[in-house]
């Protein structure tokens, strides 16, 4: 029998959504500093600054681009640092999978992350700083992910509501890290705002150990593994969760822009004097995870009050309206860049604009996206599909470094035009592709 959406969730949704928060906590903190830390200290020619390995990682990575600026070589290695993040839960699945077990893979992944964290307050441990977060994140992500779906039977219509409450707890730590780390690092002491970071994660590590009662059982393993049987429809599905996948990087790709080029277009479009208080780019950072909080009560009422009237979007239709939603905040960063070309020249407060639009536009992408996983893919191929999701991530972040480099040669406005224009294209991918994409995952329902 189908559960009621509006009954009270498992302990353990609030165990996972705390470690989560602490976890998101200690990573857009480091991250809302790692691009403005590379840019204008780490890096430039002359810093007389020693990294362990960078020389021969320098040569590497130029092989490839070809020479690159300071700042061409930062967002590069920005894009592939958060790029990585979301490859490496494929191999951290697997190692939950087949080896360690969900739950001790996640403690793994967290004490590698605070590691990492704390390996960043010395430069010449920088890259190696990079790789532990990599690692660490890899084991952590899509295990507690897989666990949140697990916490629900596969008919339980709770499912979709607890990915949102899942992510709302992402997101005020998305709120509260830039806003403490960032703001330590870039007005006190950069390594002090990278160390504080890695205190917000072994807190995570706190929180997840003390309800380890409350978390779903991890699923047999090895030879104690029972091989599941495919089941009809079954290849429609993982079809219909890849092109899902696919079309989640219109709103990745330029949703990456936001903590790459972003920070260092708002550090020179706009006066952040206020008074006589100058507000540090990390905090424009951290309205993306307060924006999201704010908006997911409203979002859950609203899909509240669609369901019951029969109208709840189904996936590929909220698809679309997130990627509109994106192209309106690359529209309007275009529009500023265009209206305001002059150093300094635009508000100290227009650029929280951008994440009104595009930290809203997020609760009809990510959340979406891993709620059809959850409730979707079979069950042997959970924790896999779960990974190829966050790979999606990869590509997204991978490709916005990418095109990070092209922010100089094309000139603010039409970089963030290009964005705009990736974002309209996931309108009309989703929209012409919403019943394939949809209806295998509503097998008893018409997509809409």
């Amino acid at each position: 029998m189908t559960r009621d959406a509006t009954v009270s969730h498992p302990r353990g949704l609030a165990i996972l959504s705390g470690t989560e928060a602490w976890e998101r906590f200690s990573f857009y903190g480091m991250q809302a500093l790692l691009m403005l830390y590379m840019a204008t200290v780490l890096l430039p020619s002359g810093g007389g600054r020693v990294i362990w390995g960078f020389a021969l990682f320098r040569t590497c990575v130029e092989a490839v681009t070809g020479p690159l600026s300071d700042q061409a070589l930062a967002s590069q290695i920005f894009g592939l640092y958060t790029g990585l993040v979301y490859l490496s839960p494929l191999i951290g699945g697997l190692v939950g999978d087949r080896l360690l077990g969900g739950r001790r893979t996640v403690l793994l992944g967290a004490g590698l992350m605070a590691l990492g964290h704390f390996l960043l307050a010395f430069d010449a441990s920088f890259l190696i700083a990079l790789a532990a977060l990599i690692c660490g994140s890899g084991c952590l992500k899509g295990n507690i992910a897989t666990q949140v779906g697990r916490l629900y039977a596969p008919d339980d219509m709770r499912r979709d509501r607890a990915f949102l409450l899942f992510n709302f707890g992402i997101n005020i730590g998305a709120f509260a890290g830039p806003l403490v780390c960032g703001s330590i690092g870039e007005t006190h002491n950069w390594h002090l705002g990278f160390a504080s970071a890695g205190i917000g994660m072994l807190v995570g590590i706190a929180i997840y150990a003390a309800g380890w009662r409350h978390l779903p059982a991890d699923r047999p393993r090895g030879r104690d593994a029972v091989r599941e049987a495919g089941q009809a429809g079954e290849g429609r599905r993982i079809a219909a969760l890849l092109g899902l996948v696919a079309v989640s990087l219109c709103y990745n790709v330029p949703f990456g822009q936001g903590y790459d080029v972003f920070p260092l277009w708002i550090r020179d479009a706009a006066d952040r004097h206020v008074g006589g208080f100058e507000i540090p780019v990390a905090w424009y950072l951290s309205s993306d995870g307060l924006i999201t909080v704010l908006s997911t009560p409203l979002v859950m009422f609203l899909w509240k009050r669609q369901a019951a009237a029969g109208r709840e979007p189904r996936v590929a239709s909220k698809f679309a309206i997130g990627c509109a939603m994106m192209a309106a905040a690359d529209g309007l960063l275009a529009l500023f860049a265009y209206a305001w070309p002059t150093p300094h020249a635009l508000g100290a407060f227009w650029g929280f604009g951008y994440f009104l639009l595009s930290s809203s536009a997020y609760l009809y992408v990510m959340p979406v996206l891993l709620a059809a996983v959850s409730r979707a893919a079979p069950a042997r191929l959970t924790a896999t599909l779960m990974g190829v999701a966050y790979a999606g991530l990869f590509v997204a972040n991978l490709t916005a470094g990418w095109l990070a480099r092209f922010y100089a040669p094309l000139g603010p406005t039409r970089f963030w035009m290009l964005q705009a224009a990736i974002a309209a294209a996931g309108v009309l991918i989703a929209l012409v592709l919403r019943r394939p994409l949809s209806a295998p995952l509503y097998p008893t329902r018409e997509a809409a």
